[in-house]
C-alpha cells in the first residue's frame, strides 16, 4: 500500500530543506516510488538524508553512498540474507564504466569450456550480458523478495554483478572465497556518459538537468553509488591488501590491451588460458565476441531491456576514451581535475583521461 499523505517526507536532515512546500505533483511521486517497498523499508528512508535524484526524485545518503529507494530495499536483502560460495564470482563496477563490457568478457571467460565463443548460438549472441550475469540490486533481489531462489540462480560458477560499493556487500561475500572483479573508467568519461544516458531513461515526468546542473552534483559526489572516488578508492586498497580477492581494473588499460588483460581474468578467476588455446585463438575469438561493434549489432542488443525496464539499445553509445572534451568546458576540467588530484593523493591510482 502507498504512504499516506501523513507519510509524506518532511525529512530535516536534507539540504533541500523544502519542508511542507512540496506539491501534490511531487507528492505523487514519490507515493509510486514507495509503494512496493516494505514498511520497514520505507521507515527507514524517511531518517535518510537526500538530494535531487534524476531517476527518481531523490536519492538518499544510505551507509555512506547515494542510492535510489529501491536499490536501498535489495541491498538490505541482499546484506541481510545472500551466501556467497567460494566459487561465486562477482563483477563490480562503477555505474557506465564498461560494465556491460566486462560482464560479456567474464561470462565467456568462465563458461568457455560449456560454450565455444566461436560459436554461432553462443549465449552472448541470444542474450544481454545483463540476463547471462544478473545484477544484486535490480534483478536478483530487485523483484522485492529476500531470497535467491535457486531455478533463478545462474549455474555453477554464479555469476553476479553490482554498482555497490565494496564495505555494503553482503558479509559473506567479504569473507569467503568469492572473487571481485572491478572496473572502473576516468571520472571525466564516467561522468558524461552517465549524463547522457540517465536523461535517456529516466522517467518522462522528472525534468531533465542540464548539464551544468549535472556536472556539480558529480563533483559534491551525488551520483548514484557516489561518491566516485570514494567507490574507486575502496576497490582499489581491497584489492592491493587482497590480489587474490579483488581484481582491479580500469576501462582505458582494458580497451588499450584487451588481450594480456583477458589472460589476467582468466588466471584470477583460476581458469588461465592454456597454450593450446591462445594457439587456435580463443582469446581473439573473445575479444569479437564481446566487441563494442559486434554486441550492438546483435539484435538482441536493439531490442529488449534489463533490470528495471532498462532499454538494451542504451547500453551501447560509443565506447570512447576521451569524449568528455566535446562536452566539458575548460572550468569543468580544472575543477574536477582538482577534485581527483586531492582525493587520490598519495593512493597510487590515476587515470589516462584522453586516448
Amino acid at each position: 500500500m502507498a504512504p499516506t499523505a501523513a507519510t509524506h517526507f518532511t525529512n530535516p536532515q536534507s539540504s533541500n530543506n523544502d519542508g511542507d512546500h512540496r506539491d501534490d505533483e511531487e507528492a505523487a511521486i514519490i507515493d509510486v516510488e514507495l509503494e512496493k517497498l516494505s514498511q520497514e523499508c520505507k521507515d527507514l528512508i524517511l531518517s535518510l538524508p537526500r538530494e535531487r535524484g534524476r531517476r527518481t526524485r531523490y536519492l538518499y545518503l544510505f551507509q555512506g553512498f547515494w542510492c535510489q529507494p529501491a536499490e536501498i530495499q535489495a541491498i538490505t536483502f541482499l546484506q541481510n540474507h545472500f551466501e556467497a560460495k567460494d566459487s561465486d564470482v562477482v563483477v563490480a563496477t562503477i555505474p557506465k564504466s564498461g560494465t556491460t563490457w566486462l560482464k560479456g568478457l567474464t561470462f565467456a571467460i568462465a563458461n568457455r569450456n560449456k560454450f565455444s565463443p566461436s560459436s554461432k548460438n553462443h549465449p552472448l549472441i541470444l542474450s544481454n550480458p545483463h540476463h547471462l550475469v544478473p545484477f544484486f540490486e535490480y534483478t536478483v533481489y530487485g523483484s522485492h523478495h529476500d531470497q535467491l531462489e535457486e531455478e533463478e540462480a545462474p549455474p555453477d560458477p554464479r555469476l553476479f554483478g553490482t554498482h555497490l560499493p565494496f564495505h555494503a556487500m553482503s558479509s559473506s561475500i567479504k569473507t569467503s572465497g568469492c572473487k571481485i572483479i572491478y572496473i572502473c573508467r576516468n571520472p571525466f568519461d564516467t561522468f558524461v556518459s552517465s549524463w547522457i544516458f540517465i536523461d535517456k531513461i529516466k522517467p518522462k515526468s522528472l525534468p531533465s538537468l542540464t548539464l551544468e546542473e549535472a556536472f556539480d552534483m558529480y563533483c559534491k559526489g551525488i551520483i548514484g553509488f557516489g561518491p566516485s572516488w570514494d567507490h574507486m578508492l575502496r576497490y582499489w586498497n581491497e584489492s592491493k591488501e587482497r590480489p587474490n580477492k579483488v581484481l582491479f581494473l580500469k576501462y582505458e588499460d582494458l580497451k588499450e590491451d584487451t588481450n594480456n588483460h583477458l589472460k589476467r581474468i582468466a588466471q584470477f578467476l583460476g581458469c588461465p588460458f592454456s597454450l593450446e588455446e591462445e594457439e587456435r585463438g580463443e582469446i581473439e575469438s573473445i575479444i569479437k565476441l564481446c566487441s563494442f561493434k559486434n554486441m550492438k549489432e546483435l539484435e538482441v542488443n536493439k531490442t529488449g531491456t534489463f533490470g528495471r525496464n532498462f532499454e538494451n539499445k542504451y547500453l551501447f553509445r560509443k565506447a570512447e576514451i576521451g569524449d568528455w572534451v566535446n562536452h566539458l568546458s575548460p572550468s569543468m576540467v580544472e575543477r574536477l581535475s582538482k577534485i581527483i588530484d586531492e582525493k587520490f593523493a598519495g593512493s597510487g591510482l590515476s587515470f589516462k583521461a584522453s586516448p
